[in-house]
């Protein structure tokens, strides 16, 4: 199985006007297997987060670089790693995932010579440090026999068929602005995680979104999005990935600049 993996990110529209850089950042990889890993993330972008955008680039490197290493170490022996991630998803790797990306935060901030702030203790105050690079976290892994998905914060995993839109991951809603975030301590507990196997008789002309909540939160309420999702799906049945790729940003910031004005990143992986 092949799929066709593609997505962007756009600054929102109102981040346009008032000058703010795009918070958010994805990444894809393809695994020598054929095994897709795919990560979103979401920064911040407040007063109090002046460096999520760097944070969110942190994160999405640090998850698709455990997630293929667990690939590779578990190459020979995927019904071993469904069993593992099963267990284990939303506590060692969550706990591993958390702890990297604050490894590397701790040491970005330091290389740049940031200010580095001092508790009552007279000790590096970690916490402030961590609080000024905050994000969130999508991750998806998709394999020839399983998937799985990972969440902090807010954001959409959707999967499309025609069947209709499902979602992969349940999130927490937080009312208002509020988010769970890597930047917090024990992020990794506000983690959640889903492991579905995937077979031949399912995954026929299927589509996967990762997407942040610029994206949902620029449509009235679910139905209007899930909606859009099935447009972006229907799209590619009818003109192919590549057409809808092309067309992709100028999609995402219209769509931005008709919806909440917030950035926008789409990251899609499509298999017929």
């Amino acid at each position: 199985m092949k799929w066709s993996v593609f997505g962007n990110s756009v600054q929102g529209a109102s981040h346009i006007r008032s000058g703010i850089e795009c918070q958010d950042s994805h990444k894809k990889q393809i695994c020598a297997d054929g095994t897709v890993i795919m990560a979103v993330a979401d920064g911040h972008g407040s007063k109090n987060c002046p460096f999520s955008k760097t944070g969110s680039s942190i994160a999405v490197n640090v998850f698709c670089k455990i997630m293929s290493d667990y690939i590779s170490n578990y190459s020979d022996s995927f019904e071993q790693l469904i069993t593992y991630l099963n267990r284990e998803g939303d506590t060692k790797i969550a706990q591993e995932i958390d702890s990297q990306w604050k490894k590397r935060v701790e040491k970005i901030h330091r290389k740049n010579k940031r200010d580095i702030p001092i508790n009552d203790e007279g000790e590096t105050n970690k916490t402030l440090i961590y609080s000024q690079y905050g994000t969130t976290l999508l991750g998806l892994v998709l394999t020839k026999v399983f998937l799985f998905a990972f969440q902090i914060g807010d954001g959409d995993i959707v999967y499309v068929s025609q069947n209709g839109v499902e979602p992969v991951i349940n999130a927490d809603k937080i009312l208002g602005v509020e988010t769970h975030s890597l930047c917090k301590n024990n992020a990794w507990n506000k983690s959640i995680t889903a492991v579905r196997r995937i077979g031949s008789d399912n995954i026929s002309s299927s589509m996967f979104m990762l997407s942040s909540d610029g994206f949902s939160n620029s449509y009235k309420n679910e139905q209007e999005f899930f909606r859009t999702c099935t447009d972006y799906y229907e799209m590619i049945n009818t003109h192919g990935a590549k057409a809808v790729e092309e067309n992709l940003k100028s999609w995402l910031s219209e769509t931005s600049e008709m919806g909440c004005g917030d950035d926008i990143t789409v990251l899609i992986a499509y298999i017929d």
